[in-house]
């Protein structure tokens, strides 16, 4: 288990030297009994500060921020009425002044000399949370250890992006009091950061020392305005005449560039994230905040790297995805989805798991969702698990990826009861980019010189400026016009 950081090695931290000012008055008053008041006098002496969480702001990389800090010296941290009301009103302040918010929780819970009373103020916390999200502003969350109870299932959880103290304990029901209820002790490894990052349920486990970079990262990649590449160069219109076969066989070339390999050559900040934030992760997608070509998005898309034919995408993979629309939502930044996959997973856990309606809910939520959106069919775009990615503002091809509701070899099987016809289905189903862009199911084909796997590089920034292209142009049409745009392309295909 880490040693315990205090509020002030936080502050220390992650602000620039001498910017921190204090936002703290006298606590509220909680008419405590004897008893208690002593408790109080000891904490205070103890720690060395009047409450349990400290509240101001600073700046980081000379960016203004708000910065909750809780202190586990003071009564370990506990949250009680007076500590909310600091909470909550430096939460205000912070949307009142549009300015990010960090917060880095460490607690035992709700402070138990208070009672009731003090396990309700998780509510007005969380409250102000949702508004400060609400008005499009950053929440990013450090869990110290430990951070447990009340306070990791209230604000604790609830930010854009979360991450932990290596080592941490970070659990809803502190093993305390579990052995208590229980007469057995909690399972071991289950509450670490470390655990909860391999589930899903954080973003990653950060040192202390390192965590003032993820901040300036994060807070570049959400708040910078964007500065366009000064020219782009444009997409020739003739391709190259290949068969549908060679470009499924190119799109399954092992060397061929992916998703990381885009971010590798294209992103000068990136964030990435872990999961659905409910204990889901899927090891075949990437999800991340990410600054490409001046242009800062939310990206997500399959991992070739993490993906086999069966290893492919589950339902966790898509609720993560929605994760992903959520955020640009929530953040106000385009998002950017690349198709690269074998096809949604086949699996009794996938069907278990809601994978068609999983299927459904991206769909939905992506021909909705309020921010400017560009899908990139970068390899194979194979079912359902392609389809869910699909329907943006913008859709690109590579050269030789592909489009189709199963794999050709799928598609020979019902068709002509073997596979040795997959060719001839390829063909016959019209998913080469050419065939794609022909019937209007893709706005325009990224060249390959003449594979991609042969110039990863050089394929990779030709992506990355189609997209910044594309945003750039999405960023001058009115929403309104944007959104009957995106669902009207679907209404008149085939007609």
């Amino acid at each position: 288990m880490s040693p315990r950081t205090s509020a002030a090695e936080i502050l220390d931290s992650v602000l620039d030297g001498g910017s921190f000012v204090s936002w703290d008055s006298e606590p509220v008053g909680v008419h405590p009994n004897a008893s208690y008041e002593r408790d109080l006098a000891k904490a205070r002496e103890k720690s060395g500060v009047d409450e349990s969480v400290l509240t101001g702001e600073g700046t980081i990389d000379g960016r203004r921020v708000v910065i909750i800090a809780c202190e586990f010296a003071f009564l370990a941290g506990s949250i009680g009425v007076a500590a909310a009301e600091r909470i909550t009103s430096a939460i205000e302040r912070a949307t009142a002044e549009t300015l990010p918010l960090i917060a880095s929780p460490t607690s035992g819970g709700t402070r138990m000399q208070e009672g009731t009373v003090a396990f309700v103020q998780m509510v007005k916390i969380a409250a102000a949370v949702t508004a400060h999200k609400a008005a499009h502003l950053p929440y990013l969350v450090y869990l110290r250890n430990p951070t447990t109870g009340g306070v990791f299932a209230s604000w604790g959880s609830l930010a854009h992006v979360t991450v932990a103290e290596p080592g941490a304990l970070i659990g809803f029901l502190g093993p305390r009091v579990y052995q208590a209820l229980y007469d057995k002790p909690f399972p071991e490894g289950v509450q670490t950061a470390e655990n909860l990052y391999q589930h899903g349920v954080i973003d990653g486990v950060v040192p202390v020392e390192h965590l003032r970079h993820l901040l300036v990262r994060a807070l570049r990649v959400i708040l910078d305005a964007t500065v366009w590449p000064e020219s782009f160069d444009e997409i020739p219109v003739e391709i190259p005449e290949q068969s549908a076969w060679h470009s499924v066989q190119s799109s399954r070339r092992a060397d061929r560039p992916g998703i990381r390999q885009l971010i590798e050559h294209a992103a000068s900040e990136q964030v990435p994230l872990s999961g659905t934030g409910q204990g889901e992760a899927d090891t075949s997608i990437l999800l991340s905040l990410c600054r490409i070509r001046g242009v800062s998005c939310v990206l997500f898309g399959n991992d070739r790297s993490s993906s086999t034919a069966t290893a492919t995408m589950g339902p966790a993979a898509l609720r993560e995805a929605r994760r992903g629309m959520r955020l640009a939502e929530e953040l106000q930044l385009p998002l950017v989805l690349v198709i690269d996959t074998f096809g949604a997973a086949l699996s009794k856990e996938a069907e278990e798991g809601g994978l068609a309606p999983e299927i459904a809910r991206s769909i939905s939520d992506l021909v909705t969702v309020d921010t400017p959106t560009v899908s990139v069919l970068l390899g194979q775009g194979t079912g359902g698990g392609a389809l869910a990615l699909l329907p943006a503002d913008c859709v690109l091809c590579a050269q030789n990826a592909w489009l189709a509701p199963l794999p050709p070899e799928g598609a020979s099987a019902i068709v002509h009861r073997d596979t040795a016809h997959a060719p001839e289905m390829a063909e016959a189903q019209g998913i080469r980019s050419v065939d794609l862009l022909r019937d209007g199911i893709v706005d325009a084909i990224v060249p390959e010189n003449l594979d991609a796997a042969d110039e990863p590089a050089a394929f990779s920034m030709r992506v990355a400026d189609a997209v910044a292209r594309e945003l750039r142009r999405l960023s001058t049409i009115d929403a309104a016009d944007r959104s009957r745009s995106r669902l009207g392309r679907y209404r008149a295909l085939g007609n």
